[in-house]
């Protein structure tokens, strides 16, 4: 099963007509994600002292390693750039199909090789690609750590095959989050005498933290890797999605394992350990198919001191399955405040009334508060609400997420809060955009303002084929305001806010913009047109918003709302900003 539930950017490439007419100066945007190595950063939290945590992707100069490809495999390239390129905005035919062969390619022919390697995703015969990094920025320098990654064999480069994921950093400066282990080669000889190299990782994901900014990495081994028998111990899964200043984190982690995959790594008769497929196919590589989907996790809570964990605890569940039912029961902490308590997602009964449950008993996953030894479930109304999610929670108490419900005939997300406190916990929904926009609230601070993005544009739509614009909000509790926080920024700002993850007690807003720069190749050279002249292309970047003392400015005229708005980005960068929205909250899920 996939740990990362995943939310889309909802970036249109519709008009931007209709949109606010005013803007008030009153922030400034600080771009923190501005790194020479990667295309596409966006942030994830910003610290009370300005440091920030932030992710990234698309690499440049990716690390093929050209000595696994066979003819076979360039052929298929070439045949791929052939049949594809016209469709491909980006990108041309192949350029130089000897230098391809011979493993030195033209960023544009490197760019097929890395699309080739990434459509044999989950294949162990080939290279695989991670493209998923980590990053701080302490004193302005945003830099890229590295958590679990290694370098490949005789060589000086990382094998960038692993996703790593960063969730936050404290007012400390400690970064935490959950990564991968890297692909690495691993030679085999199979029955008819042929040599193979599979690509191999001992574990898929594993939370870590790092007490000096990404320094020194500690891992946080599951419970499944220290009570299972030796046997039965493949790696496991553990995540940190949180860590208070009191120095509680909150995540999930493996605590057992399928029985059936269990059976099914033992079982010699076309199992893991039958002798024919030991034959052609190394033992690691057999569980490695399966180990994606044969951990069952919950929700933890760890006390950790900058050496690692003090203690562990599992947080429970929502609810209590029939014997017989064997649908594994996933639970998920988000988020924790300095007085232990946390908040976070868990599958709960359709029917919140149900006290005696079927085996198949329908189900849903709903936010939850995890406090005093309890799971306790505040969504009302589970036939008006279907779904729902808590994202964070403030020391006073108040937890912010979204929940689904039909609007005008549609399912939307709606964002909210929540006092936690409450003897009778009531999701408050503000008036976000507008009626039918889907909003989600990602963080709160002390002081009860609360950030998220939300739909800005109102076409339709249900086919998924032009998903609709996002743009980041403030809300705040008390003054009962929500703003779009491009509504804050000077009128020509080169910088469009389409998401916020958080807000720290300064009132500093940690978000991802998108934003028009010089474009670059695969190799992250700057490309020019046939006339010599710069290109330019449209990316997501890191951003800061600093509090400023500032005027309302006049933006109503058309043309520069609509130039502020990039407007025109290609169909590529497209693809890939949704590609950069498929995430867990690379980070928060």
């Amino acid at each position: 099963m996939n740990k990362f539930v995943k939310s889309i950017l909802a970036l249109g490439i519709t008009s931007a007509l209709g949109l606010s007419a005013v803007n008030a100066a009153t922030y400034q945007v600080i771009d923190k994600g501005d790194v020479s190595s990667l295309k596409y950063t966006y942030s994830q939290q910003e610290n009370n002292n300005g440091e920030a945590a932030i992710s990234g992707t698309d690499i440049y100069n990716f690390p093929v390693q050209f000595q696994y490809l066979d003819e076979d495999d360039y052929d298929i390239i070439v045949a791929l750039a052939e049949n594809s390129h016209e469709r491909v905005h980006d990108l041309e035919d192949i350029e130089d199909e000897a230098a391809l062969r011979a493993g030195t390619p033209t960023a544009n022919d490197l760019s097929w090789v890395i699309l080739f390697l990434e459509g044999r995703a989950g294949n162990s015969l080939y290279q695989q690609v991670g493209d998923v990094f980590a990053m701080t920025n302490f004193n302005g320098q945003t830099e890229l750590f590295n958590v679990f990654d290694q370098k490949l064999a005789g060589t000086d480069v990382l094998s960038r095959s692993t996703k790593e994921y960063i969730s936050g950093i404290t007012n400390e400066g400690w970064v935490y989050g959950n990564a991968s282990a890297p692909y690495l080669p691993l030679d085999f000889t199979e029955s008819d005498g042929d040599e193979v190299t599979h690509w191999v990782r001992e574990f898929t994901t594993r939370g870590f933290f790092s007490p000096d900014g990404g320094a020194s990495i500690i891992e946080i081994t599951p419970p499944s890797e220290l009570t299972l028998p030796e046997e039965q111990r493949f790696g496991g899964q553990s995540a940190i999605l949180d860590i208070s200043e009191s120095h509680i984190a909150v995540g999930y982690a493996s605590t057992s394992i399928d029985q059936e995959a269990l059976d099914f790594i033992a079982d010699d008769t076309g199992g893991c350990a039958d002798p024919n497929v030991l034959d052609d196919l190394p033992y690691e590589v057999c569980v490695q198919r399966i180990v994606d989907n044969i951990y069952n996790t919950e929700a933890m809570m760890w006390t950790i001191d900058a050496q690692g964990i003090v203690s562990a605890e599992t947080l429970g569940h929502l609810v209590t399955p029939h014997e017989d039912d064997v649908r594994e029961y996933i639970n998920y902490a988000q988020a924790v405040n300095n007085n232990g308590v946390a908040v976070g997602f868990a599958y709960g009964w359709q029917d919140e009334n149900e006290t005696n449950p079927s085996a198949n008993e329908r189900r849903e996953l709903y936010a939850v508060v995890y406090k005093n030894g309890e799971v306790k479930d505040f969504t009302d109304d589970h036939s008006k609400y279907f779904r729902s999610k808590a994202y964070d929670i403030n020391d006073a108490g108040i937890a912010v997420g979204h929940v689904t419900t039909y609007i005008n005939g549609n399912l939307r997300t709606k964002f909210y809060h929540v006092d936690t406190n409450a003897e009778t916990m009531e999701m408050i929904l503000p008036t976000d955009y507008f009626t039918g926009s889907s909003s989600t609230a990602r963080a709160i601070n002390e002081a009860g303002k609360v950030v998220g993005e939300g739909e800005v544009e109102t076409h339709n739509d249900n086919n998924g084929s032009t998903p609709r614009r996002t743009h980041g909000f403030l809300y705040d509790i008390t003054s009962k305001t929500f703003t779009n926080l491009n509504d804050f920024l000077a009128c020509d700002s080169a910088y469009t806010i389409i998401e916020a993850r958080d807000i720290n007690d300064a009132n500093e807003i940690s978000a991802t913009a998108l934003v028009r720069v010089p474009r670059h190749d695969s190799k992250g050279a700057l490309m020019v047109d046939d006339k010599g002249e710069q290109l330019f292309e449209d990316v997501v970047r890191a951003v800061s918003l600093k509090p400023i003392n500032g005027e309302v400015e006049d933006c109503s005229k058309v043309e520069e709302k609509v130039e502020r708005q990039g407007a025109g980005f290609g169909l590529s960068s497209l693809a890939l900003l949704v590609f950069v929205g498929l995430r867990r909250r690379f980070v928060k899920i």
